[in-house]
């Protein structure tokens, strides 16, 4: 909280009479309010508590560099119309760029860049920046039909009203945006696994216990009949890297039905992500698997290898040379390398979250992997038929994840290659 200027008793007790009207609101909705409620209910409060006649939040869009227009009352138009408003222009433009309060005397088209203000008769606004972990996160501004002036300690008022409001804004909007990111994510993933004659299938998502990422994985069947196979970690965390998954699954979706070998899809997925969205950055491993044969044809844009194991012979990563992540050099060459699956073998891709821990090194988890392939490979070859590829998924998970929360996001793709396939 900002410190305040001292003041004499009769504003301190007035000052303090109209924020506690104000707090009941921000305090209570920690608790039962969402996002969206606590920001109408703490409008009413502020106009009221500053006899205003308008009040409204615009909260920061920083990847466009903009205000946009959230809750208003008096002034409902703001948000019906989608107002917003660049970063250092207009009136909430210059609130949020100085961090600092800003009083309006004279409202025209020469002080404000919004024209409802103007068009709703507006004489005087008062505006401070809402703060949450240090940063302008958007900016509550009130505005008075009839012109009286917006003095020190209406400023004072409004900015304990913003922190009050912020953190509890900002959280609820945190969690709000966790919520639509693994809804987004599972949305994505495949609703089913397809069956193809020869190979077992089976895949796992799991959410990690921090911020959720933008890991995915995908499986389908091409119109060659090939198994396409992909798993991919987009940088980043939250609402904004699970979208950027969603564009780029789409994406090589389209780009691979087109692209004769992996290492070309990738590329095209790398041109488009580099234009269209330039601040991303991913690791993709593409691959086509043919039934028929059991060759493997795969590519790798920066991300791990696969881990191979197969009756009488030990678990080896595949040789895959990577290739720099999408969207991190200027068209690279895109490589491929093809291996045969053995029959009876078992093909793991997985993203780091499965090998990685805070407390051991990326070689020993996939060394791990590589342990858990070879018991299960051997198991399958005494047995003589097929390991059921769900089971194997299964007790991958049970030994590299167990009993503790992941870090972060996991994706698994197991493929079996049955013994007579």
């Amino acid at each position: 909280m900002r410190s305040l200027p001292a003041l004499n008793p009769d504003g301190q007790n007035g000052l303090a009479e109209r924020l506690r009207d104000i707090e009941s609101v921000a305090d209570a909705a920690l608790s039962r309010l969402d996002a969206q409620s606590l920001l109408k209910a703490l409008l009413e409060r502020v106009k009221s508590a500053l006899q205003a006649d308008t009040a409204a939040v615009l909260l920061l869009d920083r990847r466009a560099g903009q205000l946009v227009a959230t809750a208003a009352s008096g002034i409902e138009e703001e948000v019906r119309q989608g107002v917003r408003i660049p970063l250092g222009a207009g009136f909430a433009g210059r609130v949020a760029a100085s961090g600092e309060p800003v009083i309006l005397d004279t409202v025209d088209h020469t002080t404000v860049l919004n024209p409802l203000l103007v068009d709703r008769g507006i004489k005087s606004l008062l505006g401070v920046p809402l703060f949450a972990g240090g940063q302008v996160i958007g900016v509550l501004h009130v505005g008075s039909l009839d012109g009286r002036t917006f003095g020190e300690q209406d400023a004072m008022l409004l900015g304990l009203a913003a922190d009050r409001a912020a953190t509890a804004v900002h959280s609820m909007m945190s969690q709000e945006d966790a919520m639509a990111a693994v809804a987004l994510q599972r949305s994505l993933l495949p609703t089913a696994l397809p069956a193809v004659p020869g190979v077992g299938l089976a895949a796992r998502y799991v959410t990690g216990s921090g911020t959720v990422g933008g890991d995915w994985y995908d499986v389908f069947v091409l119109p060659d009949g090939r198994l396409g196979v992909v798993v991919g970690d987009v940088a980043g965390s939250g609402l904004g890297a699970a979208v950027i998954m969603g564009r780029m699954r789409s994406a090589l979706r389209a780009y691979l039905l087109e692209a004769p070998d992996p290492g070309t899809a990738l590329r095209l997925l790398d041109r488009k992500i580099q234009y269209f969205e330039p601040d991303a950055m991913a690791t993709v491993l593409y691959g086509l698997y043919d039934p028929a044969t059991g060759e493997l044809t795969v590519s790798s844009a920066g991300h791990l290898p696969p881990v191979m194991a197969a009756p009488g012979r030990p678990a080896a990563v595949l040789p895959v040379q990577p290739d720099p992540p999408i969207g991190t050099a200027d068209d690279p060459p895109r490589r491929t390398a093809t291996v045969v699956v053995p029959p009876g073998a078992l093909l793991c891709c997985f993203t780091d979250g499965l090998v990685e821990r805070r407390d051991q090194g990326l070689d020993q988890g996939i060394n791990a992997l590589a342990a858990i392939l070879d018991d299960l490979a051997a198991a399958t070859g005494q047995a003589g038929s097929g390991f059921l590829s769900d089971g194997a998924c299964a007790a991958v998970m049970r030994a590299l994840v167990g009993s503790n929360p992941a870090d972060d996001d996991i994706a698994v793709i197991m493929l079996h290659r049955h013994p007579n396939g």
